[in-house]
């Protein structure tokens, strides 16, 4: 199972070759093709005696997804766990579906979000509210997992994928209160969900991901501070990829992460709108990229639901601390 796969050709006449690269040791790294997009979501593949895949996708990403596993070799009784670093749809849609298609697969993820895999309900709920029709168009739904199968993880445990490798859990909320990182022993890389943020290859900006409801600015420093701290090989975002050089990485993320908090807060605070001061400061980041490129990111990761995520942190942290309103500072 690892060597390196290249997509095939497309337009000739069936579905292309699974699009799967090894990006470190038996580490692969599968395109689930979000939306028939390439190179925006990414689930990866620990081999080992007891495989690990590290996120689903989407639900509608689940036939790409099973497809790049069989293709990969990994029968309906080889894989042995399936972890989602947080369950918004785009990273755990496939989960009940995937842990359908592998029987003996245990299901990781953080305590905070093991009882919305059980019953996706009040998620799914949540989701139609957010997405309107992309839920179903693009992103799909959940289908629940059997409690038995689920296994919650807490800061510092390991799951062994092979003596010689080890998956160490981060908890590192701020992106989401049920965020949970990985770090591969073998390869030094962590998958790092989103909190790092999103970075697709194709538009080439690290932007941040501030979504409501759970985004905390405080919290997502940390969880960054907490990933430096480890020192890891290269950094795996689900959107997209893996980055190299990952201690600039992470100085980058947190200061373009601090800059977007301050254009909020700014807005905010004089009563303007805050998506629109965003995309006033930040419209120049993605000049160069092409207009599919950038329907792709204000699809995943649009300034309109960062600038929701930041203005009820705002409004939280305001309550939390009893301060004034916005305009009467």
């Amino acid at each position: 199972m690892s060597e390196t796969h290249t997509p095939g050709a497309e337009g000739a006449g069936g579905p292309s070759r699974p699009q799967v690269t090894e990006i470190g040791p038996g580490v692969l790294q599968i395109d689930t093709l979000l939306g028939g997009w390439e190179r925006v979501t990414a689930g990866y593949l620990l081999e080992g005696r007891a495989p690990v895949l590290v996120e689903t996708g989407s639900q509608s990403s689940v036939p790409t997804l099973l497809a790049a596993l069989e293709h990969l070799g990994v029968g309906p009784g080889e894989l042995a766990g399936v972890a989602v670093t947080h369950i918004h749809l785009d990273h755990a849609g496939g989960v009940g579906d995937v842990a359908r298609a592998f029987p003996g697969a245990t299901v990781y993820v953080h305590e905070k979000g093991a009882r919305h895999l059980v019953d996706p309900s009040r998620l799914i709920a949540s989701a139609s509210m957010v997405y309107g029709p992309l839920l179903d168009s693009l992103y799909g739904r959940l289908d629940p997992t059997p409690a038995e199968r689920v296994k919650v993880l807490a800061d510092g445990e390991t799951v062994e994928v092979a003596p010689d490798r080890l998956l160490t859990t981060v908890d590192s909320p701020g992106h989401a209160k049920h965020h949970l990182a990985l770090h591969d022993s073998r390869s030094g890389i962590l998958f790092a969900g989103d909190a790092v943020g999103v970075r697709l290859p194709d538009a080439g900006v690290l932007r941040p991901a501030t979504p409501p409801p759970d985004f905390d600015l405080d919290q997502a420093l940390h969880s960054l501070r907490r990933f430096a701290e480890r020192q890891p090989s290269g950094l795996a975002l689900a959107h997209y990829g893996l980055l190299e050089d990952p201690q600039a990485v992470l100085e980058e993320a947190e200061a373009t992460l601090r800059h977007w908090a301050e254009v909020a807060e700014r807005a905010w605070r004089e009563g303007r709108d805050i998506a629109e001061a965003l995309e006033a400061a930040f419209a120049g980041d993605l000049s160069q990229a092409p207009d599919e490129q950038r329907r792709k990111l204000e699809t995943l990761n649009g300034v309109h639901s960062n600038a929701a995520g930041l203005r009820r942190w705002l409004e939280q942290r305001q309550k939390a601390q009893g301060a004034q309103s916005p305009g009467q500072a």
